[in-house]
């Protein structure tokens, strides 16, 4: 059987790995380990690419057919390793610096395309002249972060001075602040091949990973095309005219705008694999496999350029459901009050917390996006104050 190297872990993507007859063998740093009977070798840090270069060295593998990374840490990695071991897909590693470091993507970026404000900043950097540049209000995140961790919004010195305290300092180049910007978002979901769109589908948080990363519920759910088009189509001009001038290789991709009143504000692009359970509520939708075209494109294969072009029959969204302090919610009684296509909640107090402090998932879906939304607004509420 194929070897697939793999960097991270999460388990649906494990199942698509074997469903391709292909035995993954993994690079993973904790907490993330996988379970009893996975190959795989831990490491500090998987964004040590020499570490993880080492790890894969040492394995002494056979057959190894491709590689691919299951997030954003493990991008630029992955491009090194094609490199190195001469495997097909994106070899290119200083591309995937800029599909990573948030400062290098905007300052990169063509002009035309409206963005936050964006620069290195240290624990030394003055929070006047931050003011100064980015305005009264900013943001401070890891240069080359992901899914809003470690990230804060700044409206006074004390606050910069703590925002930067909980982050590597050493570096000139591992703190970004950012304009900040006061809109909904949504991301858009695609596949990139030839130097232009195959695919694409748009989802709307219910509220932003950030407020999830500090105690909301994380919650999103797939557009109706028909009911935002303008929405639609600007955003799919932003991806392609992002995607084609940094040079994006064929790649799954995760694009998050803002949704300002004068149109979508660029927020950031990914070259990887959606986060949560995207990739789960685009196949229910749309019966596009993200996972599989990942895979194929590890392998050095061409997408299949049929997917999921008809108008979908039901909008699907997602929730992470977490256990606020108090709060005695259990299955049943997500149950007894809502529909859900799958729900999975823990009510045990010993449960390891996921991503955003989650303790539960769960998919909903609806022929009407509106009532869609409105669904998924109820679960939260009564997730929140049971």
């Amino acid at each position: 059987m194929p070897t697939m190297i793999v960097i991270g872990y999460r388990e649906d993507l494990d199942r698509a790995l074997r469903r391709r007859g292909l035995d993954p063998y993994y690079i993973v740093q904790a907490p993330a380990i996988p379970p009893p009977g996975r190959r795989r070798t831990r490491v500090a840090d998987m964004e040590n690419v020499q570490e993880v270069l080492r790890a894969v060295l040492a394995a002494r593998l056979h057959d190894v057919a491709g590689v691919l990374s299951v997030h954003e840490m493990g991008v630029f990695g992955a491009a090194c390793l094609r490199q190195q071991l001469g495997l097909p897909g994106n070899r290119d590693a200083r591309t995937a610096l800029y599909f990573r470091d948030k400062y290098l993507q905007k300052s990169a970026l063509p002009p035309q395309i409206k963005r936050a404000r964006c620069r290195y900043v240290t624990p030394g950097t003055s929070h006047a002249d931050l003011v100064d540049e980015l305005g009264d209000v900013f943001v401070v995140k890891p240069a080359t972060g992901a899914g809003s961790r470690r990230t804060n919004v700044v409206r006074s010195p004390e606050e910069f001075a703590r925002a930067v305290e909980v982050l590597p300092g050493q570096s000139d180049v591992q703190i970004v602040a950012e304009s900040f910007i006061d809109a909904p978002e949504v991301y858009m979901d695609g596949i990139w091949t030839d130097g232009d769109l195959l695919w694409s589908s748009m989802t709307r948080y219910h509220l932003s990973p950030l407020s999830a990363e500090h105690g909301a519920v994380l919650a999103a759910h797939i557009l109706d095309e028909r009911r935002h088009t303008a929405l639609f189509r600007r955003t799919e001009e932003i991806a392609r005219q992002t995607l084609s001038h940094l040079g994006a290789p064929d790649c799954v991709f995760h694009l998050e705008v803002f949704v300002e009143e004068t149109g979508p504000t660029f927020g950031e692009c990914a070259i990887r694999l959606p986060g949560a359970l995207s990739p789960d509520v685009n196949q229910l939708t749309f019966g596009v496999d993200l996972f599989d075209t990942e895979i194929s494109l590890a392998l050095g294969e061409k997408p299949d350029r049929s997917v999921g072009h008809s108008a979908p029959e039901r909008f699907h969204g997602y929730l992470l459901l977490r256990r606020p302090e108090g709060n005695t919610l259990t299955q049943e009684d997500f149950e007894r009050h809502f529909a859900f296509d799958e729900i999975q909640y823990s009510s045990s107090p010993d449960t390891p917390l996921g991503p955003y402090g989650c303790v539960g998932k769960a998919i909903v879906s609806d022929p009407d996006e509106l009532k869609l939304r409105q669904r998924i607004e109820d679960i939260v509420r009564f997730n929140e104050l049971g």
